[in-house]
């Protein structure tokens, strides 16, 4: 009878080794065909991206004569906008795509605009508004930003409105009589999708406003927000669908920094504009340092760290802006910068909106230093100058790091992108975002990005957006730094810790990322025991043992599962679908071990930065800060910006037509007198102490601005052509400024030999 058990018992487990096998194969097969899944999938979103750009690029197909169009010809409102770039924008040529978008807006075109941070999207619709007859509606999803547009427009003289939770009740009495008896000029108005979605008197006024032919265009910025499979989707947004099928002749501009093809199919789609003409810019900033740096687990540490970076590298008037996971953070580490010498306050959605209102705009006005927040401060920032954006915790996503770190550098200077990782934030993040649409899959990428020690950071932003590889040129850690960075293998380390998951299993007891770590370091307190891998334990530090358990992550050896609690999601570490394939020797483990330099920050300089030191534009610097005190409504970047003070530094003015060619009329009308006495009273000082040499390059042409790199495209700006006009120049003091200005002279003393294109961004 025993011999017949045991014969019994033989046989079963023969065949449950033959099960294992054929589970083992099964999971491959499993790995091979989700693979392949993933290829196919992206495969066909960008055979259907290339068929709807193919087809958007023509026009509609049954538009024939439409079918040979192009955007870059010759339109009948050419000469107006080229008028109103110059005069009411101050700005002396288009961007990358600027005059495209704006012909196509213009000819009656549904257009899809994919445009990195700083290329001047705004501008796409702004311009166009003037340029039509009645009302641009904007659809914008944060207060902040519609009120830094509405406020620049406003300075600029452009009748610019909104309809928001801080609009008066007399403002909006005449909102509402502008669109519905057309009473007032008002060319632009923003609004939140929520308008849109929950007011029925507002969507009542706009179809009269539509229904008397005053209703232009519509644009949705930050369009992203309409897909589920975008980084930041918004409930709201899917209730814009209704525009397009309610005002079908009004041309309708979608806008965003950041879409993957299946995102700009998707917002197509809700929208209903699938017959459009789309335009996508490079995602490439070349401008930005991106760097990642080990995240130390004391708190105040990190702090400290960034204090000290912020101090070491920029002046008390660079601005720069410090993201925090959560909002007790932010408090907190506002508070420490400010005990530490720097000028910070907090930004978040728990605050009163003229609280965030206030704190946001001594940041713009530069009486701020830093700004602390949330991803409540992530959209939207209209500040050109950001020198710096530090990220004390890693972002949910790739496309949401790189529209906050986005916000820095818009003015085309060098700016400094720095985030803080550590293995020990992925379940916080990940016990956020798992029940979202690919939450975990768009974390996951974001922490391989983190993790990587050798791959160009740029590479994962060209992978994740389908576009081709660019050079780096030394503009990331990983390129610029090095150090010795070697490959450890780790196999025997994880298989260690795979099986201690395996025994929690099966006594029924769930582990965190960081326990995991704790329990498998602690058998090193077991030699007595004689367990075969103390020698692993002790062979990593705990945060490597971290890294490994995430690694193990990203690959499937490990899953996370969630449980709710009263209080909290708590994510914990379980066996993932391949686990028996790490245990039986067929997967390996590497781990990328080493340490780099890590300096105050990354200055590489360009020509446009060494004019902008000189003391003219210091002073410069000085007047825009004096008149955004006195007009308190403006910030000292739309009065003049970066590249128009490079401008008179170069040009160095000496009439008000002179100065009307850079700063357009009706700047040259608020702020030209002040200007020109500034310049003649520097020259006046010091009049060979500001002598620009050398080209300037302007921002625009630069996938090479860095002082390693040859410029492709130049702007050489030469001074005055013989020395009779140099000794002029020379000559001018604050009276003959003044009798200069009162005088109009008509000649020219600086010759441009080319138009440069002025980054300001403003308003764009």
């Amino acid at each position: 009878m025993a011999e017949e058990v045991e014969e019994q018992l033989r046989s079963v487990n023969q065949e449950l080794l033959q099960v294992e096998e054929q589970l083992e194969q099964l999971l491959e097969r499993q790995q091979m065909l989700l693979e392949q899944q993933t290829e196919l999938q992206c495969l066909l979103d960008s055979m259907c991206d290339s068929k709807s750009e193919h087809a958007n690029t023509i026009g509609q197909k049954d538009d024939a004569a439409d079918s040979a169009k192009t955007w870059t010809g010759t339109f009948p409102w050419d000469k107006e906008a080229d008028s109103a770039l110059l005069n009411i924008f101050g700005l002396s040529s288009y961007r990358t795509n600027q005059r495209e978008i704006m012909n196509a807006l213009l000819s009656g075109k549904d257009v899809v605009v994919i445009m990195a941070a700083g290329g001047g999207k705004s501008l796409c619709y702004q311009l166009p508004a003037l340029l039509s007859k009645g009302t641009t509606l904007i659809i914008s999803p944060l207060l902040s930003l519609i009120q830094d547009q509405v406020m620049g427009l406003t300075a600029l003289g452009v009748a610019a409105a909104m309809l928001t939770s801080v609009t008066s009740k007399e403002e909006e009495k005449t909102i509402y009589k502008s669109l519905e008896k057309g009473e007032g000029e008002l060319k632009l108005l923003y609004v939140t999708p929520e308008k849109i979605a929950k007011s029925k008197r507002f969507m009542s006024k706009l179809e009269k406003c539509n229904h008397a032919g005053r209703l232009s265009i519509i644009a949705i910025d930050e369009a992203h927000c309409c897909s589920q499979w975008g980084h930041d989707f918004r409930p709201d947004y899917k209730s814009l669908g209704i525009l397009k099928k309610q005002f079908p002749k009004v041309s309708m501009i979608a806008l965003t920094a950041t879409a993957t093809a299946r995102v700009q199919n998707d917002l197509r789609e809700m929208l209903q504009i699938r017959s459009c003409v789309k335009f996508v810019s490079s995602v490439n900033r070349p401008n930005l340092f991106y760097e990642v740096r080990e995240k130390s687990t004391n708190t105040q540490a990190v702090i400290s760290e960034i204090a000290d970076f912020i101090k070491r590298s920029y002046k008390k008037k660079d601005s720069g802006i410090v993201y925090c996971y959560s909002r007790k953070e932010c408090e907190q580490v506002a508070k420490e910068l400010c005990l530490q010498g720097i000028g910070a306050a907090y930004y978040h959605a728990d605050m009163e909106p003229n609280a965030r209102s206030r704190v946001h705009h001594q940041w713009s006005s530069n009486k701020l230093q830093v700004i602390v927040g949330t991803v409540a401060f992530g959209m939207g920032i209209n500040k050109p100058d950001v020198r710096f954006v530090i990220h004390h915790s890693m972002s949910k996503s790739l496309e949401t790091y790189y529209q906050e770190s986005g916000r820095a550098g818009r003015d085309g200077l060098p700016s400094h992108c720095l985030l803080f990782y550590k293995p020990a934030d992925l379940p916080r993040h990940s016990s956020m975002v798992f029940h979202e649409h690919a939450g975990l899959a768009n974390l996951y990428s974001m922490v391989r990005f983190c993790q990587s020690k050798r791959e160009c950071r740029r590479a994962a932003f060209f992978r994740h957006f389908g576009e081709q590889h660019q050079d780096c040129n030394g503009m990331c850690d990983n390129c610029a730094l090095g150090g010795d960075i070697a490959e450890k293998d780790v196999t025997a380390h994880a298989q260690s810790i795979v099986l201690l998951v395996k025994e929690m299993e099966h006594c029924d007891k769930k582990t965190t990322l960081l326990q995991l770590a704790d329990s498998w370091k602690s058998r090193a307190n077991q030699e007595a025991q004689g367990r075969a891998d103390i020698k692993l334990v002790k062979d990593l530090k705990k945060q490597e043992v971290e890294q490994v358990v995430v690694q193990l992550l990203l690959d499937g050896i490990l899953k996370e599962v969630f449980q709710h609690t009263a209080y909290a999601t708590n994510a914990y570490v379980a066996l993932g679908s391949l686990w028996q394939s790490l245990i039986h020797g067929k997967r390996k483990v590497n781990l990328e071990i080493g340490q780099r330099s890590q300096g105050a920050g990354i200055h590489v300089g360009n020509s446009l930065q060494a004019i902008l030191n000189t003391d003219l534009a210091k002073e410069l610097d000085s007047l825009r800060d004096s008149l955004a005190q006195i007009h308190d409504e403006v910030f000292p970047y739309t009065i003049l910006s970066s590249q128009q003070i490079a401008q008179l530094c170069v040009q160095k003015p000496t009439s008000l037509s002179q100065i009307e060619k850079i700063l357009g009329r009706r700047k040259t009308e608020l702020f030209g007198k002040q200007v020109l006495m500034t310049i003649c009273a520097c020259l006046a000082k010091t009049p060979d102490a500001n002598a620009v040499s050398g080209e300037w390059i302007s921002p625009k042409d630069a996938t090479d601005r860095m002082t390693h790199q040859s410029a492709k495209r130049k702007t050489v700006l030469n001074g005055p052509r013989n020395s009779a006009a140099a000794k002029k120049q020379k000559q001018c003091s604050s009276d003959t400024c003044k009798d200069t200005i009162a005088k109009e002279e008509k000649s020219d003393q600086w010759v441009c030999i080319e138009d440069t294109a002025s980054e300001d961004d403003d308003f764009l």
